[in-house]
């Protein structure tokens, strides 16, 4: 099941005001670009920034999210049309996919790589990627390094997020209840809506993997590792992986 944070009809719309900064997209759009891609398919693609972004370019664009609440977001938007919008997760998108022709690129972009805490779960969402991309088809996904150990940064970086949202009011962030065990990363987001003094909550939980597990997994799941970069703007903290489907 998704978070709070993207399931909640009251938390999926604070999503873009509170994490407005994509300074990841620029280099999946030069990938993108490099690439040359008819259609792509945007993995767990959330309130649609992305999916939109790369429709604007003239491509076929899916996207496909397991949080009706972000889906609802993401087709209320002025560029949303030319998106074709699925609702399922990667496992599912065999299910949810139809007769519609193989995509020619999957993208998994912030942390969506790391939702799938356990081994059988990633690897059916690997197996579900696959299995919508054409023969030669590659996917292009991102997933923190756990040498560098980013939540030491989360856990000294626990000043409350006041935003004003339109719509909604003033609504104040604040992050706590880390917990690592890793492989697992465990925190707590409570968002505090000033208008009638809700308070809601989501707990998220990220797998931290290997480079080596990573690249082992992609292999069993039918994919040939082309290249492993790191993210420009993250240098040494993030591994981006380029993989070819090679069956």
């Amino acid at each position: 099941m998704p978070d709070d944070l993207f399931a909640h009809p009251r938390l999926a719309p604070l999503y873009d005001a509170f994490d407005s900064d994509r300074g990841d997209l620029p280099a999946y759009l030069e990938i993108v670009e490099a690439l040359d891609p008819g259609h792509v398919v945007d993995v767990g693609c959330g309130t649609g920034t992305l999916a939109t972004l790369l429709a604007g370019t003239g491509r076929t664009v899916t996207g496909v999210d397991p949080a009706a609440a972000s889906l609802h977001v993401a087709r209320a938007k002025p560029t949303a049309s030319p998106v074709t919008w699925l609702h399922g997760g990667a496992g599912e998108l065999p299910a949810v996919w139809g007769a519609r022709p193989p995509a020619d690129l999957a993208l998994m972009t912030g942390n969506v790589a790391q939702v799938f805490l356990t081994d059988d779960d990633w690897a059916a969402a690997l197996r579900g990627i696959h299995r919508v991309l054409r023969s030669g088809g590659h996917l292009v996904f991102e997933a923190r390094r756990p040498e560098f150990r980013a939540w030491r940064e989360w856990a000294a970086d626990t000043a409350p997020v006041l935003r004003d949202v339109p719509g909604v009011g003033l609504v104040e962030r604040h992050f706590g209840g880390l917990h690592v065990r890793l492989p697992l990363v465990s925190f707590r987001y409570e968002f505090h809506f000033h208008a009638d003094r809700t308070v809601l909550t989501s707990d998220s939980t990220l797998r931290f993997r290997s480079r080596d597990e990573i690249a082992e997994s992609l292999r069993t799941a039918g994919f040939d590792v082309l290249e492993v970069r790191d993210a420009p703007d993250r240098p040494g903290r993030e591994n981006v992986f380029l993989a070819q489907r090679a069956r």
